[in-house]
């Protein structure tokens, strides 16, 4: 009977690693990391290092979906404490005003249909998020896996963060346009831009709420990504307690 391969340390660590964000996820690739953990196989070059990167993959593509679900559900922004999307920090003071004279409900209503937007925008997040994974090279999947708690989020933003803005934008424009000033308001802003003037505020709604709100995507990316670096046993699975018993 031949006996079990060894097989250096360092790349022991990777694939433990990776076994552990994998089976916390709880995904069915576990039984193939196993698989590769019990041979030994995985060192650089072998079509085993494909399999292993490929459930790296998949352990990934959930993780990131997650906050796109989280995000585009009716209220992910609306209801949040964290992400809801208010109106630019200048416009405050002329909010404030608004509701002294008893058009509170008219600001109430802009704000909802800002955060209604990046609630549909966000349902675009999960296609490109897969469309990033799956683009994904052996050298990459790796790097993500040892790397900060980060890692991945970071690679994320990298590699989608322009696609993103592009396919948010008209989304984003398209609910703002239910405002009944919007014209109006777009008229004026145009001409704010051309003002000869130093340190102007921004206050276009349509680069603020796109910018507020992939800014919450990826910090929920990340709030999942931590999370899962911190406890991967924290779903009581019993096969991820069986390698960290190893």
């Amino acid at each position: 009977m031949m006996g079990r391969v060894q097989f250096p340390r360092n790349a022991r660590a990777i694939v433990l690693a990776a076994v552990a964000l994998a089976v916390s996820l709880g995904l069915g690739a576990c039984a193939e990391m196993s698989q590769i953990l019990q041979s030994g196989a995985g060192t650089p070059g072998t079509s085993s290092q494909s399999g292993l990167s490929r459930a790296i993959k998949e352990s990934l593509e959930l993780s990131s979906t997650r906050a796109a679900d989280l995000l585009s559900q009716t209220g992910g922004y609306q209801n949040s404490s964290l992400y809801r999307i208010r109106l630019p920090e200048p416009v405050q003071p002329i909010a404030s005003r608004l509701r002294q004279f008893g058009l509170g409900g008219q600001v109430d209503q802009i704000e909802k249909l800002m955060n209604q937007g990046a609630e549909r925008a966000a349902v675009e997040a999960k296609e490109v998020f897969i469309g990033a994974v799956r683009s994904m090279t052996i050298a990459d999947a790796m790097g993500i896996v040892r790397g900060s708690n980060t890692a991945a989020t970071d690679y994320f933003r990298q590699n989608t963060e322009t696609q993103l803005r592009q396919k948010y934008l008209p989304i984003i424009q398209s609910n703002l346009q239910q405002i009944g000033f919007y014209n109006q308001y777009q008229q004026l802003l145009t001409a704010y831009k051309q003002l000869p003037l130093t340190n102007k505020p921004d206050l276009d709604l349509e680069q603020h709420v796109l910018t507020q709100s992939l800014n919450a995507l990826f910090t929920q990316v990340g709030e999942e990504e931590k999370a899962i670096r911190k406890d991967p046993i924290g779903r009581g699975s019993s096969a991820i307690a069986a390698v960290f018993g190893r």
